[in-house]
């Protein structure tokens, strides 16, 4: 028996970028945003006309000031996650090149962090699952 979805989907798209020497970028959540203090993978909503790597490209920009080509975004995994009042859809990808140093922008905190010490972090609900598997990959 299937049940009816009643909650949105809301689409955002993320990215794990990984430095040289194979650390991973994570933000906090500034105060005042849902979720505040928690840590996340960069990027963000995707709108009614992007594709989530359009999305991506325009959220590392706004977040981080950094160039990113959609050529650089390597499709890895997904998160499907039921909040209370929606249910994520998450495409994360991984990128190894960027043009420029990224810097907050809108009041986070940037950290890179080893994959093995990523679970050392208290993310969103729908970040967790992804940690292992970038373990595994990195």
């Amino acid at each position: 028996m299937s049940t009816v979805q009643s909650k949105p989907i809301i689409l955002v798209a993320a990215v794990a970028l990984v430095d040289d020497d194979n650390r991973v970028l994570i933000a906090q959540r500034p105060a005042g945003k849902s979720m505040a203090g928690l840590w996340e993978f960069p990027g963000g909503k995707v709108e009614p006309h992007e594709t989530p790597e359009v999305a991506l490209i325009r959220e590392l920009k706004e977040e981080l000031d950094i160039d990113v080509t959609e050529a650089c975004l390597a499709p890895f995994t997904f998160a499907s996650h039921a909040y209370e009042k929606f249910h994520l859809l998450m495409p994360l990808y991984v990128c190894r090149r960027w043009r420029g140093t990224p810097r907050p922008t809108e009041g986070q905190t940037l950290k890179w962090v080893r994959a093995l010490r990523l679970g050392d972090y208290d993310m969103p609900p729908a970040d967790v699952p992804l940690v292992a598997m970038l373990r595994d990959l990195l």
